[in-house]
């Protein structure tokens, strides 16, 4: 993704318009938008990297990814710290989601 600016309005629409979290890392541009984690900037070797997300539900992430047209890669599945959920989103990046322990 080169633009921020330009993704963020679809973003925010299919996350129900939550606040907008920006952030730099490195040479890049970062931005949370409820589940999503965008990210703008040369990719490099960056382009299949995997970040992890922290949720409270997942619910709420499946709904998201699907309206979004993501790739579920791995389905919900326990792991020792929690359930975890790993998509691939339309722009190619894939993201792990971890609901933690309670």
């Amino acid at each position: 993704m080169d633009d921020l600016e330009e993704a963020l309005p679809l973003y925010k629409e299919l996350a129900g318009d939550p606040e907008v979290l920006r952030f730099p890392y490195e040479e890049m541009q970062l931005a949370l938008v409820g589940p999503f984690l965008l990210i703008a900037g040369p990719k490099g070797n960056r382009e299949a990297q995997n970040a992890t997300i922290l949720v409270g539900d997942l619910a709420p992430i499946l709904e998201a990814l699907d309206r979004a047209g993501a790739v579920i890669v791995d389905a919900p599945s326990e792991v020792p710290n929690g359930t975890r959920l790993v998509a691939r989103h339309p722009d190619g990046s894939v993201f792990e989601y971890l609901q933690p322990r309670a």
